[in-house]
């Protein structure tokens, strides 16, 4: 998929555990887990807005897209 999610980068810029950012969003671990590691087919924006509040961050920094045509 050409949606990059940087969601692990912005929890080490932020020294934050996965954990910490489930209990601060309200979603589980393992949705959160799968978030992380690229494998979410969808997000939504409610989810995706708690997640920016958490980490004080913008989306643009958390998803980036990859165009693998080139």
């Amino acid at each position: 998929m050409p949606i990059i999610i940087n969601l692990d980068v912005m929890m080490a810029r932020r020294k934050m555990s996965l954990n910490e950012l489930s209990e601060r969003v309200g979603i589980t671990l393992s949705n959160l887990s799968i978030l992380k590691n690229g494998k979410a087919k969808a997000i939504r924006l409610e989810t995706l807005d708690a997640i920016c509040q958490a980490l004080d961050c913008q989306p643009g920094d958390i998803l980036a897209y990859e165009n693998r045509e080139l």
